[in-house]
């Protein structure tokens, strides 16, 4: 039961993430005004995110460097909620709230990546 409940997990954790990463490409443009001022590059880090989120994704279902692939994405995660989720909750403005759920997702999905990393055989 426990093994029928991890290879679930995987796939419920793993095909949302190339979802995000397909949307990446789907909405890169509209998505190039949430790449910070500071941060040159723009849509580049749109379509580079997207990347990583497919590749990472891709790599959990494959079964091969999933350990790498879940140590990396819960880094990402978490620079997405230093740069981009933080400054906005810390603003305050209409924008907070929103952003404050966007924060506490990516806390957890960097969470979930990082232990299911501590747990791959790979």
């Amino acid at each position: 039961m426990m093994n029928q409940l991890s290879t679930v997990g995987k796939w419920m954790y793993a095909l949302p993430m190339i979802a995000f990463g397909l949307m990446h490409f789907a909405g890169a443009e509209s998505m190039s005004g949430m790449v910070p001022s500071y941060v040159p590059g723009g849509v580049l880090w749109i379509y580079l995110t997207g990347v990583a989120l497919v590749l990472a994704g891709a790599a959990l279902l494959a079964g091969r460097y999933a350990k790498l692939a879940l140590q990396l994405l819960g880094l990402m995660l978490v620079l997405f909620v230093l740069m981009l989720h933080l400054p906005t909750v810390m603003a305050g403005g209409d924008a907070a709230q929103l952003s404050t759920a966007m924060m506490l997702k990516d806390v957890a999905l960097a969470g979930a990546a990082w232990w299911a990393s501590a747990t791959s055989s790979d």
